[in-house]
């Protein structure tokens, strides 16, 4: 995917790009089903856009295949005036779209996954940062309860949250890693099947981000996020796994000349053969029959998705 992701990069590093070149850029590719909203907030305003790649067997040609989705998260691709050029923070966005732009290329050749693939984000080159221990984080022009709206879809049946996650000092790895399953409010086990295709993806032993209970509640309530990668699964009654691109160091979200090219490709073939996979019915995000055993037994945790009690 390397080819892709270079493209992706030189599209989104420019002063001037916005969601509807990124959109037009994408159509000449072959993608069709593409909106564009743009929302202004206190800070400023992004371009939100999202695309539905269609399967052999997906839910818009009325078959039965599962619909996954991949977010790519972030703040801002730029922090212009302050920073020149792209930020590490854009990591997500351009593992995203470089997704999308990989599936055009392979329905282009024939080759068509079985389900759909919704694929979402936001394009902003001038976002704000802010303050983050150990690092300063990248802020965005409007709040994360909008990026879901805009970004999580009810039709996602299963969710990849693609997410810088440099700025920390838990994680001491440079390329990527996962996160586990998510699913309304409760941290489940590692998926097995998500193990297998790191490890046959990337050559080597898989790599796991350690979150904790605070990562996966709303933004806003006071406590320490590690940052916003698991904020999907507090939108969505789906499971959710994080795609963390890491460092060996703390980075900063605005420090620019920070992104490598050659991780966000691992990431990026990591996510489509997991979409391969999951449309196929040949890769689970969790247990189903465990949850529904975890539930009955300890009750529902769907308070760790909203703002909480007093």
């Amino acid at each position: 995917m390397l080819k892709q992701v270079l493209e992706v990069y030189e599209l989104l590093d420019d002063a001037n790009i916005n969601g509807r070149k990124v959109a037009e850029f994408l159509e000449t590719k072959g993608l069709r089903s593409i909106t564009v909203n743009t929302i202004k907030g206190k800070k400023g305003s992004t371009d939100f856009i999202k695309m539905v790649i269609h399967g052999n067997e997906g839910k818009e040609k009325n078959g039965k295949a599962p619909r996954i989705g991949i977010i790519g998260r972030l703040g801002g691709i730029g922090a212009r005036p302050e920073r020149i050029g792209l930020v590490s923070d854009a990591d997500g966005a351009v593992t995203a779209l470089a997704c999308a732009l990989k599936l055009a290329d392979m329905k282009s050749k024939g080759d068509v996954l079985m389900g759909d693939v919704m694929i979402a984000t936001h394009i902003c080159p001038n976002a704000p940062t802010q303050p983050h221990e150990p690092v300063p984080f990248m802020g965005s022009p409007v709040n994360i309860a909008e990026m879901n709206k805009h970004e999580v879809d009810p039709a996602m049946e299963a969710i990849l949250s693609i997410d810088t996650t440099k700025g920390n000092r838990v994680i001491n790895h440079r390329g990527f890693a996962i996160t586990p399953t998510v699913k309304e409010g409760y941290i489940l086990r590692i998926s097995e099947d998500l193990l297998d295709i790191m490890e046959w993806t990337t050559g080597k032993s898989p790599r796991i981000v350690p979150i904790t209970t605070q990562d996966i509640t709303p933004y806003g309530n006071g406590l320490y996020h590690v940052n916003s990668i698991m904020q999907p699964c507090t939108a969505s009654l789906a499971p959710v796994v994080g795609v963390a691109i890491t460092a060996e160091t703390a980075v900063p979200g605005c420090g620019t000349g920070a992104s490598r090219e050659t991780d966000i490709e691992e990431a990026g073939r990591f996510c489509i053969e997991v979409a391969k996979a999951f449309t196929e019915r040949k890769c689970k995000f969790y247990d189903e029959k465990e949850f529904k055993t975890i539930v009955k037994l300890y009750g529902p945790m769907n308070i760790l998705q909203t703002m909480g009690g007093k």
